[in-house]
């Protein structure tokens, strides 16, 4: 027998508020997510706490490409995480959690934490 489990979804802010090649903070039942847009419409969310420098900033990290792997890097100490898995590049025991992310008639929605 399989269990469905309900995905609860959280409506963040419009796809226009986002640009490309950049991140939003949002606050998702009292946790600070990160949501970035990169082009060809991908759409990635982590948390925004910085597990380095002990901040929640990653929204407003630099975003690009490491060797193919899409990063933002912390405006801090400049570590990168992959926006798909949360994983730090730069320190590989050093992971943020990462969260689903959607756009649904022109509103980004991440799945709540």
């Amino acid at each position: 027998m399989t269990t469905s489990i309900e995905r609860t979804w959280t409506a963040v802010c419009p796809v226009e508020a986002v640009p490309e090649y950049a991140g939003v903070a949002a606050l998702l039942d009292g946790v600070q997510v990160a949501i970035f847009h990169l082009p060809g419409d991908r759409w990635y969310a982590l948390s925004n706490w910085d597990p380095c420098s002990g901040a929640a900033v990653l929204s407003r990290g630099i975003v690009g490409d490491a060797g193919g792997v899409p990063v933002v890097a912390s405006p801090v100490y400049k570590e990168r995480f992959a926006l798909e898995s949360g994983q730090c590049l730069d320190a590989e025991d050093v992971s943020v959690p990462v969260y689903e992310v959607r756009v649904r008639e022109g509103v980004v929605e991440v799945e709540s934490p």
